[in-house]
């Protein structure tokens, strides 16, 4: 090889240095020495891995079906167009939804001008006046700290002491039961990080907490109302339709999940590890005769017993995700055909006359045209995979059709998971399997009371002085009139 050649070999070596970030000072005055040559092919060959770095970056990443809108960047998502502004206010014939006068009037209080602010005159007297309602917080809110004096007396029968139950606050505890039950309120039933929490007692009830104090009261507070969780876990396994979901939930960093069951009255969250069928079989403790509304998750095809409805909102948001990317001819004949079948149920359920009796015919003819669409033959990937899926659940998309108190879909259950979010999202995670335990048992708690219509700051109080004067908790209260 001649002295071009060796010199070439170097520059290339050099250069494939130089592409790689690992190119030293030394070797750069090496590369400078092999003359101007050299030194252009390096300046070329970084433009063009410039270059490319750059396309790469432009161009847009693939959307996968399965991909969360939260992962997707702004400009990735579809314009959802211009829409049609809706009228202001309820519908011709519905009541208004005008917020309703205070209940009460606590003070009263007159204005009247004694000379006019314009000119300075004399004001002549009239009878006209007009009322005014202002609702608003005391100047001054701060909580209310109370001295108990406790007699300790003997007792000759029993020998020993014995003193009265001081029934406002748990024993050894220095806050009472409604700032408890409100921060924990607070926390686990509106989502408020303990920051913020103690933010609003420090500056707006002029209370000085700690978060560790804290997170202990509501440690304590769990422990006594967990029979109430107990309650709500088997109040929901003797539902007769009840509505599951999970998502993510992180525990000392690590992934775990977030199940909720509930249904019309109650609401039950259980954190477990597993998203499959042990986390299952630790709630379905025993045979579950109702009907289970869920997605199409295969772990819930472990409770064998009972009927099933799988959403069918999220069977028809699969294909308008599928539709994004596929255009085949064949896709596109299997949505239409499944959209319309889908549809065809939903509207016949939604007959003012309708029953399962009356429509039985159209019910079977509906069946038959599902056993049809899922055990055909396709050449499409998506087509075939949907199809294998419609084979797998064809006894549980259309139970609603024999079942009319069974909804079509699972908006319920994403409702009730979705304060299970914002709190995830508001303080990330627990940090031990005991601070999952008590938000898993104090959300359950609070929703519960809120799908019922009760205080959830009263109750939990009136439970709690109650638990302490009488050693037992009072049952887990039952609806109210107004919501059931």
């Amino acid at each position: 090889m001649g002295q071009a050649g060796i010199k070439g070999a170097r520059a290339k070596a050099l250069i494939a240095v130089a592409l790689r970030g690992e190119l030293s000072e030394a070797q750069a005055r090496e590369l400078y020495r092999l003359g101007p040559e050299a030194v252009t092919l390096a300046l070329l060959a970084a433009a063009r891995r410039i270059a490319d770095l750059q396309a790469r970056l432009e161009a847009p990443k693939a959307i996968e079906p399965s991909t969360p809108s939260g992962q997707l960047p702004p400009y990735a998502k579809p314009s959802s167009g211009r829409r049609r502004r809706k009228r202001a206010g309820a519908k011709v014939g519905h009541e208004g939804h005008r917020r309703a006068a205070p209940p009460r009037i606590d003070r009263r209080v007159e204005h009247r001008l004694e000379r006019c602010p314009e000119c300075g005159g004399a004001l002549q007297r009239c009878r006209r006046v007009r009322t005014r309602l202002i609702e608003d917080l005391p100047e001054t809110l701060r909580t209310e700290v109370t001295e108990h004096t406790i007699h300790r007396d003997y007792c000759p029968r029993c020998r020993r002491h014995i003193e009265p139950v001081v029934a406002d606050a748990l024993p050894h505890a220095a806050i009472g039961h409604r700032l408890v039950s409100m921060t924990s309120w607070f926390h686990y039933g509106l989502g408020v990080t303990i920051d913020q929490i103690l933010s609003i007692l420090g500056y707006h009830l002029n209370t000085r907490l700690t978060a560790g104090g804290l997170v202990a009261a509501w440690q304590r507070l769990a422990e006594i109302l967990e029979p109430w969780y107990h309650q709500i876990a088997q109040a929901a396994r003797a539902s007769a339709v009840l509505h599951a979901d999970e998502t993510g939930s992180r525990v000392d960093g690590r992934c775990q999940w977030l199940w909720c069951f509930a249904c019309r009255d109650l609401c039950y969250y259980l954190i477990d590890p597993s998203r499959g069928e042990p986390a299952l079989r630790k709630f379905f403790t025993e045979a579950f005769d109702g009907v289970l509304v869920r997605d199409f998750w295969a772990a819930y095809d472990a409770v064998l017993a009972g009927d099933h409805q799988c959403c069918l909102v999220h069977l028809l948001r699969e294909l308008e995700k599928v539709d994004q990317r596929n255009a085949s001819d064949e896709w596109k004949g299997f949505a239409k055909t499944l959209r319309r079948l889908v549809h065809d149920g939903i509207r016949l359920r939604k007959r003012a006359d309708f029953t399962p009796a009356r429509y039985a015919g159209l019910i079977r003819r509906i069946d038959r045209r599902l056993l049809a669409l899922a055990q055909g033959t396709y050449l499409d990937g998506d087509a075939a995979r949907l199809a294998a899926r419609l084979d797998r659940h064809r006894d549980n998309l259309f139970t609603f059709l024999d079942r009319p108190e069974v909804p079509y879909e699972n908006n319920f259950a994403e409702r009730m998971i979705r304060p299970a979010v914002v709190l995830r999202k508001n303080h990330q995670s627990n940090r031990s399997q005991k601070g999952a335990a008590t938000q898993a048992l104090l959300m359950s708690v609070y929703q519960t009371l809120k799908l019922r219509g009760h205080d959830p700051t009263q109750t939990i109080t009136h439970a709690l002085r109650t638990y302490l004067q009488t050693g037992s908790l009072p049952p887990l209260p039952a609806p109210t009139i107004a919501d059931g």
